[in-house]
């Protein structure tokens, strides 16, 4: 670095930034229970301290992981509505649907999710975060569709079995039960 440039140091924002993005890959790839913040503060080039200054527990990390993939989400769902070719309830679903099979093809995002449910189980700040989540979730798709409350509900749980579809590899075994699954189902 040229002696006449200061160094620029990076802001406590710019950093939790970096960690949060660090998160997503570590609890993707082991889950809230094998995930250690010293393995999150060594992918990210930082002190665990540092982590624990930003974040303080494992839990508020994970919590702070799966906000942002909830935003993600809407944000996926959001840009997916404005482009859809149609207002009726039908179309606006069936791309805010496509847009959603796009965005969990991101293994880590559609990991997060199912990992944030997983822990949800026995974690009451993780339970509630993913409460939280899914009560935006379903109150945008609600607005921004106008579908029944079957609709909605049927929007949520393709969903589900697509997430189920993508983490098995349903696609790479040919068999009766897993045309049955994946019948109408995208997933890329």
């Amino acid at each position: 670095m040229p002696k006449d440039r200061p160094r620029q140091l990076s802001t406590a924002e710019e950093r939790r930034d970096t960690v949060l993005r660090t998160a997503i890959g570590a609890f993707a790839a082991r889950g809230y229970f094998g995930t250690t913040t010293a393995e999150v503060a060594k992918a990210a080039g930082i002190s665990q301290a540092y982590v624990y200054r930003l974040f303080p527990n494992k839990e508020l990390l994970f919590v702070a992981v799966v906000e942002h993939c909830f935003v993600q989400v809407r944000a996926s769902l959001e840009r997916a509505a404005a482009e859809a070719r149609g207002s009726s309830p039908e179309v606006v679903l069936s791309v805010m649907g496509d847009a959603y099979a796009k965005l969990i093809s991101d293994n880590d995002l559609m990991l997060i999710q199912l990992h944030a449910q997983a822990a949800a189980v026995s974690e009451p700040a993780v339970r509630e975060a993913v409460r939280q989540g899914y009560a935006r979730l379903v109150e945008y798709v609600r607005g921004a569709s106008g579908g029944s409350e079957r609709q909605i509900q049927d929007f949520f749980a393709v969903g589900m079995l697509c997430h189920l579809i993508v983490s098995m590899g349903a696609d790479e075994v040919e068999a009766p039960w897993t045309r049955t699954l994946a019948a109408g189902i995208t997933h890329y």
